[in-house]
């Protein structure tokens, strides 16, 4: 297997496992490099658009739908509390793992707190809205931002 795609299958699989990103040396242990590759396959997987990395290069920002910093977006599932990026991405959180949840956020309008259930068929209908002021074609053009 590719080594980039070693690096990124322990990024999210520390994720799923732990609800939390992992350290450049937690990765490097589990694909069995040092830090330094490690490093440098971050640098490839952020030019694919795999993971946001903070300004150190080292430190995971995003890996899609995961966040590596506290967000608005709380899922919890099996018994893990994860961030998700974006209210999207907090659907994408569940479906990534595979199993049930539930995401806590808020309105943006009247900012009350939102709590879903979400199982494996999906979200109990509601009249919910879901609004991307950022046109999708646009998210990468600043992700931090969107």
């Amino acid at each position: 297997m590719d080594f980039d795609i070693d690096v990124k299958l322990a990024v999210y699989r520390h994720f799923a496992r732990t609800g939390t990103g992992p350290t450049a040396d937690d990765v490097a242990a589990v694909v069995a490099s040092d830090r330094d590759a490690v490093l440098e396959a971050y640098g490839r997987l952020r030019a694919l658009r795999v993971l946001v990395l903070e300004a150190d290069g080292a430190t995971i920002r995003m890996a899609p739908p995961f966040s590596g910093v506290p967000t608005q977006h709380r899922v919890e599932a099996g018994g893990v509390g994860y961030w998700a990026n974006c209210a999207w991405d907090a659907f994408g959180v569940i479906a990534a793992l595979g199993s049930a949840g539930t995401i806590h956020s808020r309105c943006e309008q009247s900012r009350e707190p939102l709590r879903l259930d979400v199982g494996p068929e999906g979200p109990a209908p509601c009249d919910w809205l879901f609004h991307c002021e950022v046109p999708a074609a646009h998210w990468w053009d600043d992700i931090t931002f969107t």
